[in-house]
Order: structure tokens, then C-alpha cells, then sequence
């Protein structure tokens, strides 16, 4: 019966007596709704601790399960084979990997316990220092390198740093980047090298694609890695930005007698760079130096080791390689006179040398295969221009102040391979190559550049490559496989290396695959003289005309940047004749108001 339908039998209105039998109804429903609710509360309890009973059983279970677990891969991983190598073994095949991965160490002390004792065990697998930074990162990263290392094993060092926000002070506008090496910026984050402490806290190495990133063990310090804007000086991110190149510096000065490749590239100048002034001292197993910036910077002269005294006894009896870019340095420092191999330099618009002074670096060292070299203002010799002789040499790039052609007037070069020439020119560069090649006899260039970096385009009154009128030395150099030309006019060069006419017997660079060009702008055939040289060098059907004999190799790369605008219908059928073409639009022209 519905609870309401005891209500029927009262009549209506009520009456004393219903009215007082209503009432003792309602006590006792009143008191066997309290008996029921204690009874739902009594059975809930009784429920909520058999689920809280049941729930510890659970859990009880599920860490006996775990333990378990533990206990079984544990056991795994002590019977596996790898566990039962001897130490000696397993250390070997650490070296194995620091072959291929230089710092591999940090991912090998990171596996397990074991592992990285053995790692910490072997300092040679930390000697390869591969860094890349910021000014405003912990040097902590390198003093904890160094001290892993050891103190006897040689180090290979290679530091890129990345200053970020706007603490460098004076430094130039950033030139446009040049498809060659004489705009040297220190690159992207390179395959295994390691960042140093990044919004994590530790540094982490950059491994390869397939090997998952694993962060070491190092000390922990804050780092904005991915910050651009300047932060306050008081902040402690400022104060390490301040610092960072004298600590760091000092670190590395320390070990200095064990540095064995020593390579320090930096994108612009940054507050501490005066740190710098204290590399000095012996090296006596250096045999690659390299301190460079991607732009100039304002530096006063500094009294370190490219700018040691002629009389400084510094030894550096292994030392093969050096590259300074955009930083002091003195001709007549004892580092130029060591015999070196590879000479890189690429001086501050301030150092304004003699034409001879530069000869006589080079001469110091007649052992040399590469020289490369680019001065904005260069002086007239003082004393007299010797010619020099470099039996060794192979690569050869000048560029900057149109006086280097004079010195390259002075340089006899028989095995010269690669040659690239950027200078500003003030008399036909045709002429000076053309002699460089006689007077070495004829040596077998495979590559050739003439003005493709552009670093001379801020010449006001001489471009680069302009004024090579005549291309008639490209029929001398038979063994040229790629050529480079920037700034010259497009007709002339094609015709040079087009199917011979009339008056040629042969074909010019019959081994060409590679040509680039860069700034070439033509006439109204250009475009078309393009076409001919690629359906002469390349056809469709058969092969190219043979001209006394001899037929040219086909075309495998094609580059035009800033050239002329070719037309989709020309581009399409230049790919579909050689395997690789690279093409990009001038920018069009603005009429001056």
C-alpha cells in the first residue's frame, strides 16, 4: 500500500481523536526510520572496510607483484651475456663506439651502475670534448669533462658557442651568408655533441636519429637555452653571461699542455671574449688550432698566441692546422712559423698588413697543402716580392683587397687542385690565373671558383668577376670537373664551355659535371645560350659531338642563383637533362624615384 493511503481511514476535518492517533502513528514511524537509517549506516561501515580491507590486499598483491618483477629482471639482466664480459672486454667495445661517437661516454654512464663506473674508468672516453653552448650556460659542463678526462690523456676540443640576446658590444652588421666558407658561422647543433644545461637543468647530448636522447649526470644549473631577449644584469643568468669565457678559459688553459685539437668557433663577440688574451703558453702535442667568428668584431690587439713576440720560446713542434677568423693576430707570431699544413686565416678589417708580411707567413711554412686567406685592406709590400714556391699545396682560396692578386702573382703551385678566387679586381683576373697556371706548369685543377663567395661585393668601384672578359683559359683545363663564377656576364662563360665552333679543336672542360653561378646576368640570348650548352653537353638521344676526338662528360649539377629568370618550361626541361639543377629568381628590379 503506498505510504499516503493510510491517511483514507481519518475522516475529515480531523478530530481530537484522529488527531491524537496521528500522532502516536508518527512517533513510531519516526522511531523505526532512525532504527532503519542506523541499521544503512551500520551495513555501509561494514561495507567500507571490507573494500578498504580488500583494497590493502590489493595493494599488498600488486607490491609482492612489483617485487617480483624487480627480482625477475634483475636476475634477467645478471644471466644475460652481455653481464657475463669480462670488464676489460666490455671496455673495449666502449672504445669501439668512441670511434664513431665521440661522446658516447655520456650515454654509456647513463645505462646503468656497472656501465658507468667502466665509463668513469676510462678517460680516454672523454677526451673528445664536443660542446655547444651559450654564454649565459654553466662552464661546470667543462671542468666536469676535463676532470673525467684525466690529466694525462690528449684532448680533442671542439666548442661552438651561440651568444644570445644582445650583450655583444660593437659588433658589425651581419654580412649575407656566401654559399663558400669565407662567411665561416659556426653551424647548427652538429650529430653528437651535447648541450650544454638546457631548460632541463643537465646537459644533453645530441646522438643520432636512432639513439634515444639520455640525459647525464652533471651539475645542475638553469640555463635559457632558447631565450633571445637580454636579461637584467643583476640576474644570475646575466652574471654567469659575464663570466662565462673567463671560467671556461680557465678550465681549459690548465690542460693546455694536453690539447691536442684545440677548436673554439663563436657566432658574434660576447661580453667575456677578453678571455681569450689568456691562451698562452706550450702546446707541445697541439696540432690543430682554430678560433674564429662568424662576423668582424672591434678587438684591440691582444697579447696571446697568435699574437705571441719573435722572440716568445712557445712550443708548438706538432702543430699542422690554424684557422683565426676575426681575431687578432701578428705575422710575425712563432705560430706562423711551425711548419703547418693548412693555413686558414680570415682578418679583422683592422689589420691592415704589407703585401710581403703576408708572403712571408706563407713562405715560413712551405710544407703547405691548404692556404686560405682573405684580408680586407691589404698594403703595399715594403720589401721585395719573392716568388715562393709551395711544391705541397693543393687547395688555394684568396679573397678580399685586390692587391691578393699580387701575391698570388708570387706563388708557384705545381700540385694545385682547387682553386678559388674572390678578390676585387682591378685588372683581368683571366690574367692572373692564366699565369698562375703557366708559371706551375700546367698543374691538374679539378675545381675552380672565381668570385662565387661575393665577399667583395662591398667593393663601390670593383665587383667580383667583372672584369673577366675572355674564358678562353677554360680550354687549357681539361681536368676541370666543377667551376663556380659569380658577377660576371652570362653570355661570354657559356660560350666557353658550349660545343666548340670553328675556331676551337676541342671541347673546354671535357671532365666538367658541376657548374654554378651566381649574380651572372645576361643578354637577351642568355637563356638560350643556357640551352645550348645543356643540349650540347647533355642530349637527349646518343651522345655529346665529339670534337677531335674527345667528347665531354655529362652534366650532373647545375646552379644558377640570381641569374635570370628562366621560365618554369626552361626549368622543367633542364631537370628532366641533369640530375641535379638548383635554380633561384634574381630579385626584381625597383626603378629609383
Amino acid at each position: 500500500m503506498p505510504s499516503h493511503m493510510h491517511l483514507i481511514y481519518y475522516p475529515e476535518p480531523p478530530t481530537e481523536s484522529t488527531v491524537a492517533e496521528a500522532r502516536k502513528q508518527l512517533h513510531d514511524h519516526e522511531t523505526q526510520l532512525d532504527h532503519l537509517s542506523f541499521k544503512i549506516a551500520s551495513a555501509e561501515e561494514a561495507l567500507a572496510k571490507i573494500v578498504a580491507d580488500s583494497k590493502r590486499a590489493i595493494q599488498d598483491l600488486q607490491r609482492e607483484h612489483h617485487q617480483l618483477q624487480e627480482k625477475i629482471f634483475l636476475t634477467k639482466a645478471y644471466i644475460s651475456p652481455i653481464r657475463r664480459l669480462p670488464n676489460e672486454l666490455l671496455r673495449q667495445i666502449f672504445m669501439f663506439n668512441f670511434e664513431e661517437h665521440p661522446c658516447c661516454a655520456w650515454i654509456l654512464a647513463a645505462v646503468c651502475s656497472l656501465w658507468r663506473r667502466l665509463a668513469l674508468s676510462v678517460p680516454k672516453l672523454w677526451s673528445k670534448i664536443r660542446l655547444n653552448t651559450t654564454q649565459s650556460s654553466s662552464p661546470d659542463t667543462i671542468r666536469l669533462w676535463l676532470e673525467r678526462s684525466g690529466d694525462k690523456v690528449p684532448l680533442d676540443i671542439e666548442i661552438f658557442l651561440r651568444v644570445v640576446g644582445t650583450s655583444s658590444e660593437g659588433s658589425s652588421r651581419t654580412r649575407p651568408v656566401s654559399p663558400l666558407s669565407w662567411s665561416h658561422q659556426p653551424p647548427s647543433p652538429p650529430p653528437h655533441y651535447v648541450l650544454a644545461n638546457p631548460p632541463g637543468g643537465t646537459p644533453i647530448m645530441l646522438p643520432p636519429a636512432h639513439t634515444p636522447i639520455i640525459i647525464p649526470h652533471s651539475p645542475t644549473h638553469h640555463d635559457s637555452w632558447s631565450s633571445s631577449s637580454p636579461t637584467s644584469s643583476r640576474s644570475p643568468q646575466s652574471q654567469r653571461s659575464i663570466h662565462w669565457g673567463h671560467i671556461t678559459v680557465f678550465y681549459l688553459i690548465k690542460q693546455m699542455h694536453r690539447w691536442q685539437r684545440f677548436v673554439f668557433r663563436f657566432d658574434r663577440q660576447f661580453l667575456s671574449i677578453s678571455a681569450l688574451k689568456s691562451i698562452f703558453g706550450d702546446a707541445p702535442i697541439l696540432t690543430e688550432f682554430e678560433i674564429s667568428c662568424a662576423e668582424p668584431v672591434y678587438l684591440n690587439e691582444w697579447t696571446w698566441l697568435p699574437s705571441a713576440s719573435p722572440s716568445s720560446s712557445i712550443a708548438l713542434t706538432k702543430l699542422q692546422s690554424l684557422m683565426l677568423h676575426h681575431v687578432p693576430f701578428k705575422w710575425s707570431s712563432p705560430i706562423f712559423k711551425s711548419n703547418l699544413r693548412s693555413l686558414n686565416l680570415r682578418a679583422l678589417p683592422s689589420n691592415h698588413l704589407p703585401l710581403d708580411r703576408i708572403l712571408h707567413m706563407i713562405s715560413s711554412n712551405p710544407g703547405l697543402e691548404t692556404l686560405k686567406l682573405h684580408f680586407a685592406v691589404v698594403l703595399p709590400s715594403i720589401l721585395p716580392m719573392l716568388p715562393t714556391s709551395l711544391p705541397r699545396l693543393r687547395e688555394l682560396a684568396f679573397g678580399g683587397h685586390y692587391h691578393m692578386s699580387t701575391l698570388v702573382d708570387s706563388l708557384v703551385l705545381p700540385a694545385l687542385d682547387v682553386l678559388n678566387l674572390d678578390i676585387e679586381v682591378r685588372d683581368p683576373i683571366e690574367d692572373t690565373i692564366t699565369n698562375l697556371l703557366q708559371r706551375s706548369n700546367n698543374p691538374p685543377i679539378s675545381d675552380l671558383s672565381v668570385s662565387y663567395g661575393g665577399s667583395s661585393t662591398s667593393s663601390l668601384y670593383y665587383g667580383p668577376g667583372g672584369v673577366v672578359i675572355s674564358w678562353g683559359f677554360l680550354t687549357e683545363l681539361n681536368h676541370l670537373q666543377s667551376v663556380s663564377v659569380g658577377g660576371t656576364p652570362l653570355e661570354p662563360f657559356l660560350a666557353a664551355l658550349g660545343p666548340p665552333d670553328e675556331d676551337q679543336t676541342h671541347w673546354a672542360c671535357p671532365n666538367l659535371t658541376s657548374v654554378s653561378m651566381k649574380n651572372c646576368h645576361p643578354h637577351s640570348d642568355g637563356v638560350a645560350r643556357l640551352v645550348q650548352l645543356v643540349e650540347a653537353r647533355n642530349p637527349d638521344m646518343g651522345n655529346p659531338q665529339m670534337a677531335n676526338g674527345v667528347a665531354p662528360v655529362k652534366l650532373r649539377h647545375l646552379e644558377l642563383n640570381d641569374c635570370a629568370s628562366l621560365g618554369q618550361d626552361v626549368v622543367d626541361w633542364l631537370k628532366k637533362r641533369v640530375d641535379h639543377v638548383v635554380c633561384t629568381e634574381p630579385p626584381p628590379y625597383v626603378r629609383s624615384p
